[in-house]
């Protein structure tokens, strides 16, 4: 598996693929990069994985200071890692906050952005909208519906430890996809993929960089599920009337992965995108 250092911390990443390099930073944070994991980009692209410090096979950070900032720089040292003057990186949810975060501190390593199912800001306005729109999505269920039921109760748990989060993970999933009970048959290996690191030292961190999404002078692709529960249209309009030139895909079928939903839209913009810049 190859890896790099910084400042003493082990930080690993898999590489699939051919063409441009594109960095893929997966979510959470903590949550495992196989979830995120595109081959049918891999045949235009060369995709490099990270498994962001403090997550699979990575190291945890001495201190807990997982800062959006700091993934960032972690972000920059892979691209010097890999000799590469310029790449992609795509960014999924918090992984979504690092792409912004690079793209303000070290525009110079990147070709592009692509904002995945994300927005600009974290911490408790985020959980209060992500919680309004799940009551949205349990009145929106028949009167005594199971499902409803099971998610309602998971955002309301306080897991700790990783069995604890992942069972809770598990639990809301439902409301994580468009039409779960549909896609659900075709999602039995990929959620064997879905896992992630707990670091009990993690510190909380607090991140809005609303004010400054005018700076942002990297090409950027923000994509979106139209049902996104967590990172949600609004948010996602909201980077794309911020950033200077942003262009804006929202996936019709699609809510918090549209990468496993809509795999043929999500696919040819990204891979359009690529090859304009």
């Amino acid at each position: 598996m190859p890896e790099f250092m910084v400042d003493g911390v082990r930080v690993t990443y898999h590489v699939h693929g051919t063409g441009p390099v594109c960095i893929a930073h997966s979510g959470g944070p903590g949550v495992h990069w196989p979830y995120l994991r595109m081959p049918y980009l891999e045949d235009r692209l060369t995709m490099v994985y990270l498994e962001p410090v403090g997550t699979g096979s990575s190291d945890l950070l001495p201190g807990g200071n997982y800062s959006v900032q700091v993934y960032a720089s972690f972000v920059d040292k892979l691209a010097e890692h890999l000799g590469e003057s310029k790449v992609f990186l795509l960014g999924h949810s918090h992984g979504g906050f690092v792409a912004l975060q690079t793209a303000l501190d070290f525009p110079e390593r990147l070709n592009g952005v692509i904002v995945y199912d994300s927005m600009a800001f974290s911490g408790p306005e985020l959980g209060a909208q992500a919680f309004a729109n799940i009551e949205k999505y349990v009145a929106s269920r028949p009167e005594g519906d199971a499902l409803a039921a099971q998610v309602l109760a998971a955002w309301n748990e306080s897991p700790r430890g990783h069995d604890e989060e992942l069972d809770v993970l598990g639990r809301l999933l439902p409301v994580y996809f468009k039409d779960f009970e549909a896609i659900d048959p075709q999602l039995t290996e990929w959620k064997k993929l879905v896992d992630i690191t707990v670091d009990p030292d993690r510190k909380a961190d607090q991140w809005d960089i609303r004010p400054r999404l005018g700076e942002i002078a990297v090409p950027t692709l923000v994509i979106v599920g139209v049902a996104d529960f967590i990172c949600p249209l609004n948010s996602a309009q909201e980077l794309a009337d911020g950033i200077p030139g942003a262009e804006l895909v929202v996936l019709q079928e699609s809510g918090h992965f549209g990468h496993v939903e809509e795999p043929g839209i999500f696919r040819d913009v990204v891979l359009k995108f690529a090859a304009t810049h």
